[in-house]
């Protein structure tokens, strides 16, 4: 029988992984084999080595879509094997720099032109993919920001929901994320990765950067609303099940959650990582968002209750708030229904 955490896992997060990429076979399969959290990790490895096994394969006979579309679910689940895995720091980041390098594979043969960019923030570098559909000269773009326990490494699917309607997509690992995590924590400012990476492409003439939204997921959620809060660059933002004050929900949260919290804001303790995301506040800030915010949520969320979404579209003097009544965590179940309307919405908005 599975353990409480793996149980947890299961239950809060099987919609996503399948969401966004991994095959639901394999999700059964996979967490068939796992009793105990501490095997989470390597029993996700196995099935990443699987899927990088059957892109080296498929490229050596020619088949290079076949081969790109296996490198992704490589990088899915080599991302989902740590994403709230946090028992040992150095096996999490290994697995963090292998997604990363399955995905860049899978750039290499379905979209060559993806681009990585960095750009300083304090001291260190924050790190993004840019992909930009075919055929347009100067697409809006959206930057896509993570949340808690996401990397630029989980959005290649959800990306092309974007590009696939024309707009360019900058998949962001800003502190606390990804990659970028190990240099910088996880901060409740998010709107100072947002200016650097803007920053940073200052001059492009292949983006359109007077037409730039954002669209945020679960804790991303609350940092794109942040962001807009105090970066004017931003002319539109989408939030799924973000949170008012994360921390005001923290003895409510899973224990996985609370674990990676602690983990990505360097905390000394629980303690700690309680005070951390009590920091993460949009109350008395909502109210400085100017530009058009489209919020959804789930009234079936576990672990970002719909009240509190809700709650920053009511301080948001311009918003749109969308309830899925039958959403669960991030909406994730139903992501026909959000992911078309985001897109679509930003699109209208930029265009």
């Amino acid at each position: 029988m599975p353990d409480a955490r793996v149980q947890a896992a299961i239950d809060n997060w099987a919609p996503r992984m399948v969401s966004q990429g991994i095959d639901y076979n394999d999700f059964v399969r996979t967490t068939a084999k796992i009793e105990r959290w501490d095997e989470w990790l390597d029993a996700w490895c196995d099935t990443a080595e699987l899927h990088l096994g059957l892109a080296r394969e498929a490229e050596a006979d020619g088949r290079e879509l076949t081969a790109g579309e296996a490198f992704v679910r490589a990088a899915l689940c080599f991302h989902f094997a740590k994403y709230v895995w946090v028992l040992d720091g150095d096996r999490n980041r290994d697995a963090t720099e292998r997604a990363r390098a399955a995905l860049y594979e899978a750039h290499r043969l379905l979209d060559p032109s993806a681009e990585r960019v960095q750009a300083p923030l304090d001291g260190a570098e924050i790190v993004a993919n840019l992909r930009r559909p075919p055929g347009v000269d100067r697409p809006p773009l959206v930057i896509m920001i993570p949340g808690l326990d996401s990397t630029k490494e989980e959005f290649f699917n959800f990306e092309q929901v974007f590009i696939d309607r024309g707009l360019a997509t900058l998949s962001l690992d800003g502190p606390g994320q990804g990659e970028t995590g190990f240099q910088l924590p996880l901060r409740h400012d998010y709107e100072v990765a947002v200016a650097a990476m803007l920053d940073s492409l200052h001059g492009r003439d292949d983006v359109d950067l007077d037409r730039v939204g954002a669209a945020g997921v679960s804790l991303g959620g609350y940092y794109a609303p942040r962001a807009a809060a105090f970066e004017p660059r931003l002319r539109a933002i989408a939030g799924v099940a973000g949170p008012l004050n994360f921390g005001e929900l923290w003895d409510d949260l899973p224990m996985l959650t609370r674990e990676a919290f602690v983990f990505y804001s360097r905390s000394a303790d629980e303690e700690a990582g309680r005070e951390a995301a009590l920091r993460l506040d949009l109350d008395g800030v909502a109210g400085r968002i100017a530009q058009p915010a489209l919020l959804v949520t789930g009234k079936l969320d576990r672990l970002i209750p719909w009240e509190s979404t809700k709650r920053i579209a009511d301080q948001a003097p311009n918003d749109l708030h969308l309830l899925c009544t039958r959403g669960f965590p991030m909406c994730n179940n139903v992501a026909y229904r959000y992911r078309p309307l985001l897109a679509d919405w930003l699109r209208e908005q930029l265009t």
